[in-house]
C-alpha cells in the first residue's frame, strides 16, 4: 500500500507510464515480509501475556498468591499479590504504601475485609484497570488485588554500632547485636528480629548480597518487631564484624558441630555479637575466622540441626539468662 508505511519493502517502486494493472509489481514489492504473526506470538499483545500466565499456571508456577519484588532485594518497593496474601498482610499490620484493586473485581468476603481494614488505617485504596494492574505486577496472578509496600530503610552498620554503645552507657547493660550470615529465608530473618527484640538486642546485622531482606514475609514473621528494632545491612559482612570486634565486642559464632557449649563460651556476658550461619553451609570461612569463639547448642543426636530462627532464639535466651545471674 504506497505511502502507508516507512518500512523498507512496504512501498512498491513507481514505474513509468500508467500504473493501472501493476502486473504484480506491488505484490512483488511486498514479498519477504512473511505472514502476520498470531496475536499470542506478539510479545506486547495482551493475548501473548494471557498465554504466558496460562502456561505458568499449568506448570505450577505462581499458582499461590505471593509477593513480588523488582530488582535486587531491598532495591525498591515490594508487591504483595493475591487476595489471601493481601488479607494476611493487612491483618499482620505490615506497612503498606497503597492498595490497588482492579476495576470490576468480584466482591467477596476477603475483598470486603481488605476494604474495611484499609478504611480503618487510612490506607490509600486505588482503583485501576486490570491491564494496569497486570503491568504494575509484571503479569503475576493478582486476582484483582495487590499491595505496594514502602521500601524498607536499612540502618548503616556503623550507626547500629553507635546505637549499641549508646544504649550501654544509658542502661548499664552490655550491648548485644545479632548478625546473620547468608540466611536466605525471610521467615527466618523475621523470627530472628522478633527474638532479638524480645531479649533486648540493639539490632540485627545482615549482608547485602545472597541473604534475605525485609520482605513482606519477614515483616509478618517478626510480628511487628521489625518496626521496633533496626536492621543494618553491610556491603561486606566480614569487614563490618571486624569493626565491631575493634570496638570491643566479642564475636561468638553458632555452629552445631562446635566443641564448645554456648553456655560455657567466654565473653557472652559482655559486649557481644551473636553470629548465626545458614542451615545448609553454616558460617562462611571469613566470617568464621572473624569470630572469637565458635559454640554449639547441645541437641539430641536424632536431630541433625536446628532451624536458624529457632537456634537464635535459644541462644539469645541463654545469653539473657547468664546476664541476669548475679
Amino acid at each position: 500500500m504506497p505511502g502507508n508505511s516507512q518500512r523498507k519493502g512496504a512501498v512498491a517502486r513507481k514505474g513509468k507510464g500508467n500504473t493501472a494493472g501493476s502486473g504484480g509489481r506491488v505484490r512483488r514489492g511486498l514479498e519477504g515480509r512473511g505472514p502476520t504473526p498470531k496475536a499470542e506470538d506478539r510479545p506486547y499483545h495482551a493475548a501473548h501475556k494471557a498465554k504466558a500466565r496460562a502456561e505458568r499456571s499449568a506448570s505450577g508456577r505462581q499458582t499461590t498468591p505471593t509477593t513480588k519484588r523488582t530488582g535486587r532485594p531491598g532495591s525498591g518497593p515490594e508487591w504483595v499479590i493475591g487476595r489471601n496474601a493481601v488479607l494476611e498482610a493487612m491483618e499482620a499490620e505490615i506497612p503498606v504504601k497503597a492498595a490497588y484493586v482492579a476495576e470490576g473485581a468480584e466482591r467477596d468476603d476477603r475483598l470486603r475485609e481488605v476494604f474495611r481494614l484499609a478504611a480503618e488505617r487510612s490506607t490509600p485504596m486505588l482503583q485501576v484497570t486490570r491491564a494496569e494492574l497486570d503491568r504494575m505486577t509484571d503479569g503475576a496472578i493478582h486476582q484483582g488485588l495487590a499491595l505496594q509496600l514502602p521500601e524498607y530503610t536499612y540502618t548503616h552498620p556503623d550507626d547500629l554500632l553507635a546505637a549499641a554503645l549508646d544504649a550501654e552507657s544509658e542502661t548499664g547493660r552490655a550491648p548485644l547485636v545479632v548478625a546473620l550470615d547468608s540466611i536466605t529465608d525471610p521467615r527466618n530473618l523475621g523470627a530472628v528480629i522478633r527474638s532479638a527484640a524480645a531479649f533486648g538486642a540493639s539490632g540485627v546485622l545482615i549482608p547485602e548480597r545472597r541473604a534475605a531482606g525485609m520482605t513482606a514475609a519477614a515483616w509478618k514473621t517478626s510480628a511487628g518487631a521489625a518496626a521496633r528494632i533496626p536492621v543494618a545491612r553491610a556491603v561486606n559482612l566480614n569487614r563490618a564484624l571486624r569493626a565491631y570486634a575493634d570496638a570491643g565486642f566479642t564475636l561468638v559464632g553458632l555452629d552445631g558441630e562446635a566443641d564448645t557449649d554456648l553456655a560455657a563460651a567466654e565473653g557472652i556476658t559482655g559486649p557481644l555479637v551473636l553470629v548465626v550461619g545458614s542451615e545448609g553451609s553454616g558460617l562462611s570461612r571469613l566470617v568464621r575466622e572473624a569470630c572469637s569463639t565458635i559454640a554449639a547448642i547441645p541437641i539430641s543426636a536424632s536431630v541433625e540441626s536446628l532451624n536458624a530462627g529457632v537456634a537464635t532464639g535459644i541462644a539469645l535466651y541463654e545469653i539473657s539468662r547468664q546476664r541476669r545471674v548475679p
